[in-house]
Order: C-alpha cells, then structure tokens, then sequence
C-alpha cells in the first residue's frame, strides 16, 4: 500500500530560495522515500547527495564558494540526505545558501542532537524544520474504509505504523522486522553517540521505560536500579528523545497546591518499538495492557495531527496527589482542553477537583467509537 505523507506539500512549499529546509525523523521512517519522491516531482535540474557516501563528504569537504559554485554548476535544488553523517553540515549548507544565488536545500537526517547542534546556530534565520513521524492515521484515511480501519486498529495498537509494516504479509514477519528495528538501527544512534559502547545498560533502560510507558518516572528510582546516576539517566533521556524513540509530558499546573508538577510521564513514539521492546507481541485479547496501548497510540497519533497541520499548543497531564487525573490537557490561543482516553465506549466524568478549578476549559472522553475525528 502506497501511502502518500500528509507533510509532502508543506516541504514543497517551504523550499524557497535562500532556505535550508530540515526533515528530522527516526530511522525507518520514510524519509530517503519522502525525498525521491519530491525529487521526482522536481521540474528543474537538481542535484542528490547522501551524507553516507564518502565521495558526497570529499565533494563538501572544501568549505569554499568556489568549490560550492563549481559543485553546483547550474543546478538550484539541492536534495541531501543522512545529513548529520557530514562533519560541519550546518556551516557547510549556510555557505551554500548564502551565496548560491536561488538555491533551494532540502536536508534530511535521523539523528536530531547532531543537526541541530551542527545546524541551529549557523543556519539562524535561513531553516525551517519539520518533522516525520511513523505512518499516521490521518494518511490512512483516503485509502481505508471504515470497515478497514477497525480491522486494522489492533495492529496498530500492538505493532505500530512503521511504513515498512505495511509491505509485509504475515504478523509473524512483522515482529521480526520490529526486533531487527530496534537492534540494528535504533541503537545505532543511541551508542554513536559519544562513543557510548554499554549497550547492556542502554537496552535495559529502553525496556525499563517501556514497562513503565505512560506512568510517571522517578529518575532517583530508575538510577538506583540500575545503578548509574540520577544525571546519567537523566542524559540517555534527553538522547532518547532526541533521536524520536520517546517523548515526555510534564505535569499540568496553575500553582494549586494538589497538583503534581514534578514528575513527567514517558510514552514512546511508536508502540511497535514499545512492544519489542517489552518482548509482548501478543493480541489485545491476551494482554492486560490493552488500555495503556490505546492511551499511548492516541497520544502519538494526537502528536502527529498537531504537529503535521501546525496546530500550536503545549500538551500535558494532569494529576493531583489525591489521585484525580486526566490523560492529556493541551493549553493553547483557544484555551484548555482535556481527554480522557477509554478503551470501552464510556464516557468519563471529568474530575471534581478540575472542573472547580478550571471551570472554562472543555472536557471529552477519547474512545474507539469517537476517535477518528480526535487523531484526524
């Protein structure tokens, strides 16, 4: 099944002269797809480069405007991909767009802490970044009926929406292309980083989270077990995060004294690299972990909508130490809107203490009858 990206004509349209457009995603994602695809579309000449060929690193390695003038000839459209594999990129491409007159570049990389940190401050003022995340239900839509889209919704909830599921036949072989996911690409990321070699310590934190996926982590507790440093968990999760594995919530607050604001509650972008993870690919029926499935999917899938159509608020979770709670609460221009995600088609009642205290914000429950229209 041919899906098309919903963010393939935001790409387009931001390409402009003069401008460094950055697509950051995980590996696997789409991305080098996403690209040849653009580049068909191309009704100029252009040129592609890959960041993993060392001939593109011994073309870029003379930071010149001759040699950058000479490379491009006529050519001003610039495709590179596996960028943050190319030493001083962010530099090199400020050079490039700076002084190739109508030059339009199109960077794709994988690794979020290397370009940005390479790109962030050189490319000021002249890049725009978006981001690509596995297949959303929102790109689903046009090619799925309504029949075919519950059908399809318990593989989701168990072995995620990476683009190549979609070209594999059997559950089983599914599975095993999740396990090969995560052991050889996904750590490829995490142990380049800084020379870090303790893969041990690294998968046993992954798993440690994944077990804990949607609950609020103590960073003492998890440093503890598996005795490192309160900082050196705290600096794999920044890693973490930053090559698109997890992302984190913070606690919602106002200042009343009840609410707890400390902790962050941890889910992972994807629940196929979740459940590989946990080493539970089992059906729905056989889990006792159905309802944390869905409130992790519908926490991704709402993550995409909002970034994919530029929606601006800043999501959280909301929890009291008398144990009332919400899901998800996003603050945002049109106020404060909370959901409750339930996997059986019931309504929740909002709790006492939150409609008192923020008596204008909207309420909904999330469940399989309504859910489209919330990840849509």
């Amino acid at each position: 099944m041919e899906v098309s990206r919903v963010i393939e004509a935001q790409l387009i349209q931001a390409m402009q002269p003069q401008k460094v457009v950055l697509l950051l995603g995980a590996r696997r994602v789409g991305k080098t797809q996403l690209l040849k695809k653009i580049q068909a579309q191309a009704q100029e000449p252009f040129l592609s480069l890959n960041g993993d060929d060392v001939i593109t690193h011994d073309l870029l390695a003379e930071r010149s405007i001759a040699n950058y003038k000479r490379l491009l000839g006529n050519v001003r459209l610039l495709f590179l991909d596996e960028a943050q594999e190319i030493p001083g990129i962010g530099k090199k491409l400020k050079l490039m767009v700076d002084e190739v007159e109508g030059l339009r570049i199109l960077a794709a990389g994988s690794s979020a802490f290397e370009l940005n940190n390479q790109m962030g401050e050189p490319l000021v003022g002249r890049m725009r970044t978006f981001f690509l995340h596995p297949i959303a239900q929102m790109e689903l839509n046009s090619l799925q009926n309504s029949l075919q889209i519950r059908s399809a919704l318990e593989e989701r909830l168990v072995l995620g929406s990476y683009p190549e599921l979609f070209h594999i036949a059997s559950w089983e072989e599914k599975i095993k292309y999740l396990r090969e996911l995560v052991n050889a690409y996904l750590l490829k990321d995490i142990l380049a980083f800084e020379g870090i070699r303790k893969r041990d310590l690294v998968l046993n934190l992954l798993r440690k989270l994944a077990f804990r996926s949607g609950s609020e982590i103590s960073l003492e507790g998890l440093g503890k077990e598996l005795q490192i440093s309160k900082n050196t968990v705290e600096k794999y999760l920044d890693l973490f995060r930053k090559i698109f594995i997890v992302y984190d919530l913070p606690g919602f607050s106002r200042n009343l004294d009840n609410e707890i604001t400390k902790k962050r509650k941890w889910y992972f972008r994807d629940n196929g690299i979740r459940n590989a993870l946990t080493g539970n690919f089992q059906r729905l029926a056989q889990r006792d972990d159905a309802g944390l499935l869905w409130e992790s999917y519908l926490q991704s899938e709402r993550l995409k909508r909002t970034q994919y159509r530029e929606i601006h608020v800043d999501p959280y979770f909301w929890r009291t130490h008398s144990q009332q709670e919400i899901d998800l609460i996003e603050s945002g221009e049109k106020g404060i809107n909370a959901f409750e995600f339930k996997f059986k088609e019931a309504d929740a009642k909002i709790p006492p203490l939150f409609a008192k205290s923020y008596p204008d914000a909207g309420f909904s429950t999330i469940h399989p009858g309504n859910y489209l229209d919330f990840i849509s």
